[in-house]
């Protein structure tokens, strides 16, 4: 845990050395043995916390190392995504029964109502009204609660907002939450309930309370909502596919860019259509800054019709901005735009595999504070932690670890990484010395002292030389002095 939120930059090596791989290839196979059981499970057996801290860390380079990747995608694929999938499976089965009772049933006559549909389109909202929205307020009662004990709230400003709201999945619940509240509000067949007997059909929706009201238009106003805010929690079951949610992430990641071109664009459309409604012309499509914008609109999407452009290029003034409102958002913006994606996309696209898996990481810590500690302990009884693994055929080696085989050109080795040391293996006896274990700072001395011995016999071998030549040059020089003298002093005798 302190490794995650203080140095982060250690994980990678304590992670590596929780890997084995053998030297020897077989069969175009490596044996490699993953040491995960206390990444696993704490001392109490109960699930670590390893990898909430991985993911709380939010760095998609230590959620992607082998071991987080191994022993994660193990949890998922034995045990969490069955009880992630059976959550969502209730969720679903209420989007189908809302789509039934919305979209569906109201389609199947195109006049009057009979007695089996009303009472099926009852039944179906009825459904919604009390299982979809009654969880989701529950739901949301837990968050709040849960975010009140542990005084969870981040300040915006100066209103204290609970931290759930800051995940995108629980804010659209609680959106979700809100528009079947205030369906349930203008829900038709209630209205023409409280009437006596309605036109005298059972659950109907056409009543004078109803139908003079515009009561039934805010209605399926909020049925669209309701059902894009269903279809879009949905959105996390792309976390059974890794690449399928790399590509969920990384479109909303660039939405920011599309953001900055939908305001651009909203700008100019301002801009131009009040400086169009200035001008003195007789285009009907421009008349006024509300038709203006909504011509400019058109033409930026390409709905505005082929034959008004006829009126617009009768009118000079009109047709020179019009011209230039094109070129700016048609040429510029869009092309911007193209390469503001490309530019964001090249951005996150080395880590978006990472987010897609601290994505998985959350879903998964999520899950399993829900299963029960019956159903843990047999998944920990199938992944045989406590047996022996072998490092070779027949080198029998550490428990607390899982074995698989890879390609042996994924990651070459010509090193065993076990040292291997005659004699017992009592405890009690000191840990044998390592030959040829050199630290770098011993190298280092080793060679500052070879350099220091060979410095001193290289200024040895000098001083002799210079010594000797020295004394020859004293011995022939008292020589020749000898010897002129005896010649003197011959010729002086003669």
């Amino acid at each position: 845990h302190r490794l995650c939120a203080d140095a982060t930059a250690l994980l990678p090596t304590l992670l590596d050395g929780l890997i084995w791989r053998s030297k020897l290839a077989i069969s175009s196979q490596r044996r490699v043995n993953y040491y995960v059981k206390h990444v696993i499970q704490d001392g109490d057996g109960k699930f670590n916390k390893a990898l909430k801290w991985f993911v709380d860390a939010q760095d998609p380079k230590i959620i992607c190392h082998p071991v987080v990747v191994l022993f994660s995608d193990m949890i998922w694929g034995r045990l969490a995504n069955k009880y992630f999938f059976a959550s969502r499976c209730y969720f679903g089965a209420t989007l189908l029964v809302f789509i039934v009772s919305q979209s569906i049933l109201q389609h199947l006559s195109d006049g009057k109502e009979d007695d089996t549909q009303r009472i099926a389109t009852f039944v179906c909202r009825v459904f919604i009204y009390i299982g979809s929205m009654g969880q989701l307020f529950v739901n949301q009662v837990r968050y709040l609660v849960s975010n009140c004990k542990t005084k969870s709230f981040v300040s915006v400003g100066c209103i204290k907002v609970p931290e759930y709201l800051f995940d995108m999945q629980k804010l659209g619940a609680l959106a979700l939450l809100t528009v079947l509240f205030l369906m349930c509000t203008q829900e038709p067949i209630f209205h023409c309930a409280a009437e006596v007997g309605g036109n005298g059909d059972l659950f109907t929706q056409r009543c004078p309370s109803v139908e003079g009201t515009g009561r039934q238009d805010a209605y399926s106003a909020l049925s669209m909502i309701a059902l894009l805010l269903y279809w879009g929690l949905l959105v996390d079951l792309t976390i059974f596919s890794m690449r399928i949610s790399a590509y969920t992430l990384v479109c909303g990641r660039v939405l920011s860019e599309l953001g900055l071109f939908l305001g651009g664009m909203c700008f100019l459309v301002l801009a131009f259509s009040s400086s169009i409604g200035a001008l003195k012309h007789k285009s009907k499509d421009f008349s006024d800054i509300p038709k203006g914008a909504l011509s400019l609109l058109e033409i930026t999407l390409g709905l505005f019709p082929t034959e008004h452009f006829m009126s617009v290029q009768k009118e000079v003034p009109v047709l020179i901005a019009v011209s230039l409102f094109i070129i700016i958002v048609t040429v510029f913006l869009l092309n911007l735009l193209v390469a503001q994606l490309n530019g964001a996309y090249h951005a996150i696209y080395a880590d978006m595999v990472g987010f897609a898996r601290l994505t998985r990481g959350t879903i998964i810590v999520s899950t399993l504070a829900g299963v029960s500690d019956k159903r843990w302990n047999r998944f920990l009884s199938a992944l045989k932690l406590e047996e022996k693994l072998e490092f070779n055929e027949g080198d029998v080696g550490l428990a607390g670890g899982i074995q698989v085989l890879e390609p042996s050109s994924a990651n070459p080795s010509a090193v065993d990484r076990i040292k291997r040391f005659a004699g017992s293996t009592s405890s009690r006896m000191p840990w044998p010395a390592e030959q040829g274990d050199i630290d770098e700072e011993d190298k280092f001395e080793r060679l500052e002292k070879v350099i220091h011995r060979a410095t001193k016999k290289m200024t040895g071998r000098g001083g002799k030389k210079r010594g000797a030549g020295s004394s020859s040059l004293g011995q022939g020089s008292s020589s020749g002095q000898g010897a002129s003298g005896g010649s003197a002093g011959s010729g002086d005798s003669e």
